[in-house]
């Protein structure tokens, strides 16, 4: 099952289901008017969906309209919780090593993992504004799941019950602001600004056998200004699953239901499929050259995020979005 939401009155969009080629929707006021309402009832509601998307890709509704992805919001347009993880270490050992840092042992058995600012996303169109270019603008593409309600202390053996939605993020990060927050031993503020997510969110089924419980198993396509940026395999070098992340999210608290776990920016150790962040590349560029060449992104420049499955079909739609100066 496909799910999104279209940009409306409402500050939590309204609930659509999108067919599984991403052609056509329709709304469905009868059964949640918001994706955070069909999640808080997720055990009633799935099944009503589902319904629903399987009439819509038999054709059998007349109420089905055209799906223009310009008026998406992402699935969910705003989040009581987002929590991102880093689960390539392969991608945060490059990180160290570019600044001459070894890395603890510990990263290899305990995630790294932020809170990031949930009460206003981005819709998988929309701009990336930023105030200047020194900022140091950078796309981050991962992949993220959505919980129901999951209980404090939960066991990675049970986490995994709790993913009902995933979907594809852009974690936009301002890398020349990071520097200056981190020093004072208080995490990300400023660096971290509104992240985008994919047009629609899946259900794991919609993925086949590249869903294995705890990772997807397909390469993540990023483009930069039309040209390939980066391919690196999802599931490949994933050292921490979705089940791991949600459970060391779940350590001291309960997790609420529309609350996202991301994968942190997804990364191989085989070079060859390219980077998934500008900021990867230029640490591969210092270690191997001395010094990053590649610049960060500047107004005017595209990023394009996407998956495909198998067959070629788009599963999530693409996020598709240009930098902007921010205008008083």
């Amino acid at each position: 099952m496909k799910l999104a939401s279209i940009k409306s009155a409402s500050r939590d969009g309204t609930l659509i289901v999108v067919s599984r080629d991403l052609t056509s929707a329709v709304e469905v006021p009868g059964i949640a008017t918001s994706l955070q309402a069909a999640l808080e009832d997720w055990e009633t509601k799935a099944p009503e969906l589902e319904a629903v998307y399987a009439k819509l890709n038999a054709g059998d509704l007349s109420a089905a309209f055209e799906l223009d992805p310009v008026t998406l919001e992402s699935p969910l347009p705003r989040a009581y919780q987002w929590a991102d993880g880093s689960a390539y270490v392969n991608h945060v050992e490059l990180v160290r090593k570019a600044r001459g840092a070894e890395l603890p042992e510990s990263f290899w058995t305990d995630p790294l993992m932020y809170q990031g600012g949930s009460d206003n996303f981005l819709g998988p169109r929309d701009d990336i504004i930023a105030g200047s270019e020194d900022w140091g603008i950078d796309f981050e593409s991962e992949v993220a799941v959505i919980l129901d309600d999951t209980p404090m202390a939960v066991t990675p053996e049970n986490a995994g019950s709790h993913i009902k939605l995933l979907m594809l993020v852009n974690d936009v990060s301002l890398r020349n602001l990071i520097p200056a927050e981190l020093v004072k031993g208080f995490g990300f503020f400023h660096a971290k600004p509104s992240s985008a997510f994919s047009p629609v969110a899946v259900t794991p089924d919609e993925l086949g056998n590249a869903w294995d419980g705890g990772k997807v198993n397909l390469p993540l396509v990023t483009h930069l200004n039309g040209d390939l940026f980066g391919k690196p395999d999802a599931g490949t070098d994933m050292t921490f699953t979705f089940p791991q992340l949600i459970a060391h999210a779940a350590k001291s608290r309960k997790l609420m239901a529309g609350c996202i776990v991301g994968s942190g920016t997804v990364s191989n150790l085989d070079r060859s499929s390219g980077s998934s962040c500008l900021a990867e590349k230029r640490m591969l560029e210092i270690i191997d050259e001395g010094a990053a060449k590649t610049p960060f992104m500047q107004f005017g420049d595209r990023v394009r995020i996407e998956m495909l499955a198998q067959d070629g079909h788009s599963i999530f739609g693409a996020i598709d979005q240009q930098v902007v100066k921010h205008e008083a």
